[in-house]
């Protein structure tokens, strides 16, 4: 292969864009599942909207290494030494994948008194990523000092 022939596949890498999967529908249909509904609130509204971001525009890439992880990923999880403290929203679409982790974390697990499972009332997703009102800035304090200082 010669320097031209490198130069040329190089170059053709560097210009390749792969295609975007696409950021939160918009518009928004009225059917719209309810996590939708709510990441459209965050992420298509001057509350989250923010040119650069992957959900309020094109999205993430059609092409991930996600396919990948085709394994049972808290198949360990009850031998983390460190503290865990899991902070989910009750309204949550995925507050169920915190629930499983906490239990799957604690159970039959001799380093289970460093975790801890915390649900906020009422609140969504995308809740926890600005409203300061329910954010649970007082644990999450009281957690880091316990066990990270």
């Amino acid at each position: 292969m010669t320097f031209h022939n490198r130069y040329g596949i190089t170059l053709a890498a560097d210009m390749y864009v792969p295609k975007n999967a696409g950021g939160v529908v918009d518009p928004l249909p009225d059917d719209a599942p309810f996590f939708v509904k709510d990441y459209y609130d965050y992420y298509k509204t001057k509350r989250g909207y923010y040119e650069r971001s992957l959900n309020s525009n094109g999205g993430w890439n059609i092409t991930s290494s996600l396919s990948f992880l085709n394994m049972p990923i808290l198949q360990y999880s009850n031998e983390i030494r460190s503290a865990v403290l899991l902070v989910h929203g009750e309204k949550a679409h995925s507050c169920y994948f915190s629930r499983d982790t906490f239990a799957n974390m604690t159970k039959d697990s001799k380093y289970s008194d460093n975790k801890e499972l915390l649900i906020i009332p009422e609140a969504v997703h995308t809740d926890l990523y600005d409203k300061t009102d329910i954010i649970p800035f007082e644990k999450l304090e009281s957690f880091f000092e316990k066990y990270l200082v």
